[in-house]
């Protein structure tokens, strides 16, 4: 198509020339328009596909003339009350990117890691997953019991008939509730399953299962947006940070979910009351700015938000910010029956695991939290299995201090052919794992960074492979998208080297506590493993 070139038009004839422009522009625009309409009505056929090859390969100019067409198209089909042909389209001509971003959540997503690190072994979600039990709103009565004070709930008893919520449903309204739902707020004490939760809700989604109705989900955990304080940026390019394979799309065209997971870790202040109010996700901001405007609505209004927290931390967010307030409750006690039976596959070794658990109320309580319940399989597996003369442990004290001796053994039994091993040095890294537990204990932190294990002297070079034993009982986790995070199993674990820690402290010389520690660190911590550490 000849275009007019404006410095070929004399002066004098300026108008003459605009009328001209603007007849070839309508005539353009038009035929873009119309063929567009036709591509879309191709589409809505109900055997077209969602997406081709071929439209994926459209230039970014083709891309943007299509998107540009397809919102006034929306626009005009919802004025015209066609809701669900509009939402058809809508869903048809969902960016390309959709697919490389379902991908992408796919790999990252379709697998666990059981209480370990990622150099352990992993299991498909779909394999060991088993549903958890969640409730709207709070928890009723909490009972506490001696070996587990200091976890922060261990039961629960509602105060009225509860309907639970499978994870899936967590935006749908309750009956009766008409209004929409923006924000959903999920609280749960830690290692109760809410990232479990969160993972299974991502991987239902990738794998077209589920809330279809959602074009894209953003995961943006707050342990890894910690990493970025220090940084301003817009809301545009921090997704592109995190999500740097993906053009993408405009987000206010599209139902865009947020997953907030671990709120209490979050590191940044969240000023609800004193950031800046910021409604443009190009403008430049810091972190915090972005994330107190996206919770409160100001940016993205449409946006859905799902944020995950120990009770402790969920202060943090405006009750007028939240829509719906869930809770994580773990695992009923059929929930737990059924967890032991997929996570051992010799079915009458499970039966009497789940014997052994009921017979101790306190570790049955206990395995309503998921990570106990590894660690208990963990222990009790080879316990059981192999007719160890060592007396079945039955308090929570007891089950960590097999949980670490058996880690131990591994260690030795992986490098039984190498007679350099070091006893002592496993020794240390116990010893120094357990101060970096105590501190960070005080310091009310369940993650921790390069520099808190610098500080314990843990060379974090060599801490994939701490001495072989930390790759069950410590995690480093690459972020899903940024650095490297640490954190224990669980809390309650991190509680028990940080007692350990301490009862060493106090009891050996320091000049010669390593040297006594290594030759009898197993006989002592089997000697003290019927009594509480934490006493």
């Amino acid at each position: 198509m000849n275009y007019i070139d404006s410095h070929d038009v004399p002066h004098s004839s300026c108008k003459k020339h605009r009328n001209a422009v603007f007849k070839m522009l309508k005539r353009t625009v038009i035929s873009l328009i119309k063929n567009e309409l036709k591509k879309f009505k191709k589409m809505l056929s109900p055997d077209y596909p969602q997406w081709t090859e071929r439209e994926e390969e459209d230039d970014e100019g083709q891309t943007d003339v299509r998107d540009a067409v397809l919102k006034i198209t929306l626009h005009v089909l919802r004025k015209m009350n066609q809701i669900d042909l509009a939402n058809t389209l809508q869903t048809k001509l969902t960016p390309m990117g959709q697919n490389i971003l379902k991908s992408n959540l796919r790999a990252k997503f379709c697998k666990i890691h059981e209480g370990i690190s990622l150099q352990g072994k992993t299991t498909l979600l779909h394999e060991i997953y088993t549903e958890l039990y969640i409730t709207e709103g709070g928890s009723g009565e909490i009972s506490f019991q001696h070996e587990v004070r200091k976890i922060e709930t261990t039961s629960w008893t509602p105060e009225t008939p509860e309907e639970p919520i499978k994870c899936n449903d967590i935006f749908k309204a309750l009956p009766g509730q008409n209004k929409p739902i923006r924000s959903v707020l999920t609280k749960g004490v830690a290692g109760i399953g809410k990232t479990i939760v969160v993972q299974k809700f991502i991987l239902d989604w990738a794998e077209g299962k589920d809330n279809q109705n959602v074009h894209f989900i953003f995961p943006l955990p707050f342990r890894e947006l910690n990493l970025m304080k220090e940084k301003n940026i817009s809301l545009m390019e921090l997704l592109h940070q995190f999500f740097t394979e993906l053009r993408l799309p405009n987000c206010d065209d599209y139902k865009i979910m947020f997953i907030f997971d671990g709120l209490d870790e979050c590191q940044l202040p969240l000023d609800f009351q004193n950031n800046d109010i910021l409604c443009d996700i190009t403008e430049s901001a810091s972190v915090d700015v972005l994330l107190t405007n996206l919770i409160k609505g100001n940016l993205l209004p449409s946006a859905l938000l799902w944020i995950t927290s120990r009770p402790a931390a969920a202060s943090q967010i405006p009750p007028e910010c939240v829509d719906k307030v869930t809770e994580v409750r773990g695992f009923n006690d059929p929930q737990k029956d059924e967890y032991f039976r997929k996570r051992i596959s010799d079915q009458n070794l499970a039966n009497r695991i789940i014997t052994h658990m009921k017979s101790s109320r306190s570790l049955y309580i206990m395995c309503h939290i998921p990570v106990f319940c590894w660690i208990s399989a963990t222990v009790l597996e080879r316990m059981l299995s192999e007719a160890e003369s060592a007396e079945i442990p039955k308090t929570l004290t007891q089950m960590f201090t097999h949980f670490l001796i058996y880690q131990i053994k591994q260690r030795i039994q992986k490098y039984q052919e190498n007679i350099d091993i070091d006893l002592q040095q496993t020794t240390e890294n116990v010893f120094s794992l357990g101060k970096l537990a105590f501190q960070q204990l005080e310091k009310g932190n369940l993650i921790f960074y390069e520099d808190d294990l610098r500080e314990c002297g843990i060379d974090v070079r060599e801490v994939s492979v701490y001495s072989g034993l930390c790759t069950q009982i410590f995690r480093e986790e690459f972020g899903l998208y940024l650095g490297k995070v640490y954190s224990f199993v669980h809390l309650s674990f991190q509680e028990f080297l940080a007692a350990l820690f301490k009862f060493l402290s106090l009891i050996l010389k320091p000049t010669k506590h390593f040297k006594l520690f290594s030759s009898t660190m197993t006989d002592l911590l089997k000697k003290r493993s019927g009594q509480s550490l934490a006493e």
